[in-house]
């Protein structure tokens, strides 16, 4: 029982036929959409970003298995998750971050670089509704050190036409690595 409180809800299908083609006017404003998420996030505008997402969110990042070749079904598990958010948690880390001293992780904050690429957009039963999946490659330092952290990332996201654009109403984070090398997740992704 707890572990369907866990289970986000399904993403909906990706159908190859609804597929919005690349350099249309809708993909381009989808694209737009995700460069200027990014550049909000990077430069740390947590209030500009959380006025983007949807009273209904649902925001995972489940955790990844390594497993043989013949079991890669299972590498995404989904009832034990990084980040498992809806809209008041994530205002709550907003707030946190933003409002309060307390975020000794982000204070001072992480600089970010998000390089987003391989954007396919689909069409859902809902005509208001895109699924989208891209690629997300997130470069993070921290302090004065001389690395970074480097989060390669497969991202499934629903977003959503309201009024004049869109808003982000699910996403799901895929991250590549199964040992994740930054020592916390206090940035979204």
């Amino acid at each position: 029982m707890i572990a369907n409180l866990l289970e986000p809800t399904p993403l909906p299908v990706t159908v190859r036929a609804n597929r919005v083609a690349v350099g249309s006017p809708l993909y381009n404003e989808i694209l737009e959409f995700l460069y200027d998420e990014a550049e909000m996030l990077d430069n740390v505008r947590l209030g500009e970003w959380a006025e983007l997402l949807a009273p209904d969110i649902e925001y995972n990042v489940p955790l990844r298995l390594t497993k043989p070749m013949r079991q890669q079904g299972g590498t995404v598990i989904r009832t034990v998750q990084h980040m498992h958010d809806n809209h008041a948690s994530l205002m709550l880390r907003v707030r946190r971050i933003t409002d309060t001293r307390s975020a000794w992780g982000e204070d001072p904050p992480s600089r970010t670089r998000r390089m987003v690429s391989n954007v396919r957009v689909y069409k859902t039963d809902k005509p208001d509704e895109y699924k989208v999946q891209s690629y997300l490659m997130l470069t993070r330092s921290r302090f004065d050190f001389d690395y970074f952290d480097l989060l390669p990332c497969d991202r499934h996201d629903v977003l959503r036409r309201q009024g004049g654009s869109f808003q982000l109403a699910r996403r799901e984070v895929i991250i590549d690595q199964s040992v994740i090398g930054t020592p916390n997740l206090g940035i979204f992704l």
